[in-house]
């Protein structure tokens, strides 16, 4: 059993940190929480759950992809992943600024007279949001990287436990959200100082990652 534990869990500050900067994530409002919330205004809880569902999907795979192409990258060339972790915390460092510079902005979809979708399609469009946006890309290349070593013989796993302990992190709380809809989306679209103190919570946890990295680097 310790065996398992030591190939699958990172180290507990590390799984602490991450799921700091989860929570952080999962409620900073962006373009998954505006399709969320416009399939559950527009078409009921339902489809705001299963565009969630799809969501979760394509950050499952995203994690996939990260996991064997990190652990492949770590075993032929470590200086490469070295590079790849200062270059996320570059990035980091660039999501705090837009943070900041956004400010409390979220977009909402009008209500839509459209036929309502099937569920099977509001999924696949969670789906999409993730697979086919490169911020995401980008975003879980650089960032779960940040919290494995590149000599931990197990960084593969490390990985995928990541990603799924991020979807059990994010589940209940947009599950919450998509219930609280109505709300939620008249808070934000008309309350811009809560939209302003969550990007603020999101730039400052992602600029002292970056900062805690470069530093870190900078002493090797």
């Amino acid at each position: 059993m310790q065996d398992l534990l030591h190939i699958f869990i990172p180290e507990w500050p590390m799984l602490v940190a991450f799921s700091v900067a989860g929570i952080i994530l999962a409620i900073t409002p962006g373009p998954d929480m505006a399709l969320f919330l416009s399939r559950a205004l527009n078409h009921g809880r339902a489809h705001g759950l299963a565009a969630l569902a799809g969501a979760c999907s394509g950050i499952l795979v995203h994690t996939l992809l990260v996991a064997l192409g990190i652990s492949v990258l770590i075993a032929a060339a470590p200086v490469a992943f070295l590079a790849l972790k200062i270059v996320g915390a570059l990035y980091l460092l660039w999501l705090a600024f837009s943070a900041l510079r956004s400010g409390g902005d979220f977009a909402m979809t009008s209500k839509s007279s459209a036929k309502t979708p099937s569920l099977f399609k509001s999924y696949l469009t969670g789906i999409g949001i993730n697979l086919l946006n490169p911020k995401i890309v980008l975003f879980f290349i650089t960032f779960l990287p940040q919290f494995v070593s590149a000599t931990d013989p197990y960084a593969a796993y490390k990985l995928c436990t990541l990603g799924v302990f991020f979807v059990i992190i994010s589940l209940p709380i947009t599950a919450a959200m998509i219930f609280a809809a109505d709300w939620l989306s008249v808070t934000l679209t008309k309350s811009k100082w809560i939209g302003r103190m969550l990007n603020y919570g999101f730039a400052a946890v992602f600029a002292s990652f970056a900062a805690i990295i470069l530093t870190a680097q900078a002493r090797h």
